[in-house]
């Protein structure tokens, strides 16, 4: 079945010949609205983008950043106008006139949302992308153990900056170094030493968010309510986040990681089944995810499945070693396997990047690996995967063309920390998180097939994940499992899909957002909605 987006390829706002002439009356109100709300002057030309006053540069100002090229795709409607803002007081007034004139708005900081929420718009139209990768500092004070990191930093920025104040300190959160540190944290996020320290979110102490009037709130004057639904609530549903206040965590001067791959020949599927039952217990430094590919086999026209053992462990190898000796023999690590380094040079290993990569890479704030086109879903675990269970994912994957699927191993920290501490409820009694995707070169062409594809794939693996309900990750976000209807949206229709992500913390959610934003200014295809419960 095609994306629901592409029943939108006949929109007035697609065509050319429009563009150019419907928005003119909105984006000149919208000029002058700021103007008049603005402490600091505007400057227009550094700003503003439209595809009538310069199509190329509209267009690399909106892909940039985006991840999913699926939602850049031509059948996709674009937005009026993107705003870059310099200063707060821009983005406040921006908030401000998007209220005043009705302008439906996206707020982006990196661009990854996974539906492209942050950058493309499925229910209303006109809309502008009010896009904060412009704030991007990162203020370190080792002293007092925390750092103000500004939205539109990433992840990487944020673990530079603080490695370089310190070498012994560090930030729990993504394994993915171009993830914008706004949105990132707002859905959870986990990272390879969150059995240590528990989530991102669970290391936020402050925040300053901008509300539907337009005034600047700290944790204060926001309130412990606002407060606790922005760690965790997802982005987009409260106001604007333009920083986070983050605790820092100690790390070793020396850290070990490694790559461990095993193919189906080399028992892959056992070892994965027992990978299951010891990862989640393993001591709490130690964090082994997996990663699962379809790959060819040398000299052959034939594939495979590979599983790679990717891992953090907060000490030396020798250490490591004794543990994976007593706990885990059955994947046969040996110290050749073991690469010893910083904790920073350690995010780009993880990530995948190569160790000639120096770490002022992470200055540069983009991804390693190409933007694509790709379909993603999750899954949490509770028992063990069976073997056989197992043999029919590889049975899959060897039909698809690019299938991924990433396996994250819970327990430590996650496992003590109350599911109602924060709006993330996947704490205690998980063993794992599954990420399910599937990629393609070619856009629409064999888009139908893909998506056909995971869903299948998805529903196969029902049986085998949490149940009542069947819980997901709001940072890999999936419109499948249900949208807000443009207007009003019945808080049982939202419940469908905000318990998957939330559970019980839906409702507190949706009663803070009625309270907080109660005309709903911030919103999109899965906000919390501002409705009785």
């Amino acid at each position: 079945m095609a994306s629901p987006l592409l029943l939108f390829v006949l929109l007035p706002l697609l065509a050319p010949s429009l563009t150019s002439s419907l928005p003119i009356p909105l984006q000149s109100a919208f000029q002058q609205c700021l103007n008049n709300n603005s402490k600091n002057p505007v400057p227009f030309s550094k700003t503003l983008f439209s595809p009538a006053a310069n199509s190329s540069v509209f267009t690399s100002v909106l892909s940039n950043p985006a991840q999913n090229l699926r939602y850049l795709l031509p059948s996709v409607p674009k937005p009026l106008l993107i705003f870059r803002p310099l200063r707060i007081s821009h983005v406040q007034a921006a908030v401000i006139c998007a209220g005043k004139l009705g302008f439906h708005f996206r707020v982006r900081s990196g661009g990854h949302d996974y539906e492209g929420l942050s950058y493309a718009a499925e229910i209303e139209s006109p809309f502008l992308i009010l896009d904060l990768s412009r704030f991007r500092k990162v203020d370190v004070d080792i002293a007092s153990n925390t750092t103000w990191v500004q939205a539109g930093a990433t992840v990487g920025e944020a673990y530079y900056r603080i490695a370089q104040k310190s070498p012994t300190h560090g930030f729990p959160a993504g394994l993915c170094t171009s993830l914008g540190i706004g949105g990132h944290i707002t859905g959870g996020a986990y990272g390879s030493m969150m059995r240590k320290y528990g989530l991102g979110v669970d290391n936020v102490v402050d925040a300053r968010i901008i509300d539907a009037n337009g005034n600047l709130l700290n944790r204060r004057k926001m309130g412990e309510d606002v407060f606790w639904a922005i760690r965790g609530g997802a982005g987009g549903s409260f106001g604007v986040i333009v920083a986070w206040k983050l605790k820092l965590v100690t790390v070793p001067k020396t850290v070990t990681v490694f790559n461990v791959p095993r193919t189906l020949e080399q028992n892959a599927t056992k070892l994965l089944y027992k990978w299951q039952q010891v990862a989640p217990l393993l001591n709490d430094e130690l964090f082994i995810r997996v990663l699962i590919l379809a790959t060819p086999i040398a000299n052959s026209t034939k594939r495979t499945v590979t599983t790679t053992y990717n891992a953090l462990f907060l000490g030396n190898s020798n250490r490591l070693l004794k543990i994976m000796g007593s706990k885990f023999p059955e994947l046969g690590l040996t110290k050749k396997d073991c690469v010893e380094t910083s904790w920073i040079k350690s995010i780009l290993f993880i990530a995948g990047i190569p160790a000639t990569v120096a770490p002022e890479f992470l200055l540069q704030g983009k991804s390693f690996a190409a933007a694509g086109f790709f379909k993603a879903k999750s899954d949490f675990v509770k028992e063990p995967i069976p073997e056989k269970a197992i043999e029919g994912i590889w049975r899959r994957f060897l039909k698809e063309d690019f299938p991924l699927s990433i396996w994250n191993p819970f327990g430590g920290e996650m496992g003590r920390i109350s599911e109602s501490a924060t709006p993330f409820p996947h704490r205690k009694g998980t063993l794992l998180m599954i990420q399910w995707l599937t990629a393609s070169l070619d856009g629409n062409v064999s888009s139908a097939r893909h998506m056909d594809w995971i869903r299948e794939l998805y529903r196969y693996m029902a049986p085998y994940v949490s149940k009542s309900p069947r819980t997901a990750y709001v940072n890999y976000r999936d419109l499948d499992l249900g949208v807000n209807k443009k207007g009003n949206t019945s808080f049982s229709e939202a419940n469908v899909w905000g318990r998957r992500y939330f559970k019980n913390n839906f409702g507190r959610l949706v009663k803070i957002k009625a309270k907080f934003d109660p005309h709903n200014l911030f919103r999109h295809e899965q906000s919390i909605p501002a409705v009785p419960v």
